[in-house]
């Protein structure tokens, strides 16, 4: 039986002091990056978010979003993830909706609760409100792309007699991540799809759509794969592994800024120690083949996989290296071997 798989590349577009680039540069160099790949045959193109982040770490998904769309033709474009709670739900339906228009319904919104206090008090928020919020924006973005006036008095939110215009062609589909059950339990109630990292939650996320009276086979996982594919391991760990380390310890850094820790955070030392610790796995072609096809055998709830385009700091050749060994020796045999 055929099945159709996406294969995508996610980005967060940073530029560490380590490693610097001025961003004009990374910004127009990913784009060019991100139409060549569609050309390659990737088929979707991913974006995540955070705030105040000394290496610029991508804080404006949609409008990215849509300089994306207006080059390309027919690549997905989506977010993994943008932190919804951060929003006010009306002007975000607006945005999604122009978003999609310029997609030509190309756009998927996938968001998540976020983690990080100072992004929440910055933007008027209360993390522990994080629940309650996402599902009335959730609620107040599908109101809104009806078309219909939207009337919602919630907790969080009231919205009174207000009608979205233009609204999408193409209805967005809303997308929710997570680590923890309650977040994965909530993406199976409310949400299209689960966005996963690091092939954590599928098993909660299957077991959470029966509890919400769904069948598995209704289920949808857009997986963020953290894969790394060469021609030669070891010496791609040696060529990136300090950026993998700067990632995972960055990673870190941010969930000790969740909780306001004023003890010291232990990071990795060694770029050995962020690999062994972290999500990566070096993959060879053929060992990419048989990991991607247990994957998805495994679970035939994921509808795409995408990986790291680039780490931070990583030169754009670097990681279009990988991507063209994707696109060529990887994809073509994956696809061929699901018909």
């Amino acid at each position: 039986m055929s099945r159709q798989v996406n294969f995508g590349l996610w980005y967060d577009l940073r530029s560490p002091a380590a490693w610097p680039i001025e961003f004009e540069r990374l910004y127009a160099e990913s784009l060019d990056q991100i139409v060549w790949a569609e050309d390659l045959g990737f088929d979707s193109v991913w974006l995540t978010e955070h705030h105040f982040r000394e290496d610029g770490y991508s804080p404006s998904p949609l409008i990215i979003a849509g300089a994306i769309a207006a080059r390309t033709k027919k690549i997905r474009v989506g977010t993994n993830l943008l932190l919804l709670p951060l929003y006010d739900p009306v002007r975000l339906a607006e945005d999604a909706a122009a978003v999609s228009l310029l997609a030509g319904g190309r756009f998927d919104l996938g968001v998540g609760g976020g983690f990080v206090e100072k992004e929440f008090k910055t933007f008027g928020r209360k993390l522990k409100n994080r629940p309650s919020i996402l599902e009335e924006g959730i609620e107040i973005l599908r109101r809104a792309w009806t078309g219909k006036a939207v009337n919602f008095n919630g907790k969080r939110f009231k919205v009174d007699n207000v009608t979205i215009s233009p609204s999408p062609q193409t209805t967005p589909r809303i997308l929710l991540g997570g680590i923890t059950e309650p977040a994965i339990d909530r993406a199976a109630r409310v949400a299209d799809g689960f966005l996963s990292s690091g092939n954590i939650g599928h098993e909660i996320y299957i077991a959470s759509l029966e509890k919400a009276g769904k069948s598995p086979q209704e289920g949808r996982i857009y997986a963020g794969c953290w894969g790394i594919v060469t021609e030669d391991p070891e010496a791609e760990f040696e060529a990136i592994g300090p950026h993998l380390q700067y990632q995972m310890n960055e990673y870190i850094r941010m969930g000790a800024d969740a909780f306001n820790s004023t003890e010291e955070t232990p990071l990795f030392e060694t770029p050995r120690d962020a690999v062994d610790n972290g999500f990566y796995e070096f993959w060879t072609p053929d060992e990419a083949v048989t990991k991607i096809l247990a994957l998805l055998e495994t679970y035939p709830q994921i509808v795409d996989l995408h990986f790291w385009a680039q780490f931070p700091g990583e030169s754009i050749e670097s990681g279009s290296r990988r991507i063209e060994l994707l696109a060529t020796k990887v994809l073509p045999e994956v696809r061929s071997r699901l018909g």
